[in-house]
């Protein structure tokens, strides 16, 4: 089953440059594996990013309406 995500331990990164369009998760808010976190939306088609892993969301750096580049750090999902 593929997550949509470009993961790397506690990070989700963004996998393409875009605009985040919206935010289904808040800081703090516990997520299981697979749960949306953002929708980005890049060459006008929406990409769902799924958290790689369950644990808490911190350091939640998006917002609607941000252009982010590609790699770029949306949030870290921590144990």
């Amino acid at each position: 089953r593929k997550s949509g995500s470009a993961a790397s331990g506690d990070a989700l990164a963004s996998p393409m440059q875009g605009t985040i369009v919206k935010v289904a998760v808040e800081e703090g808010q516990q997520v299981a594996e697979g749960e949306l976190i953002v929708v980005l939306e890049a060459m006008k088609m929406e990409q769902p990013l799924n958290a790689h892993r369950a644990g808490t969301v911190k350091g939640l750096a998006a917002e609607v309406g941000a252009s982010i580049t590609s790699g770029a750090v949306i949030c870290e999902i921590k144990d």
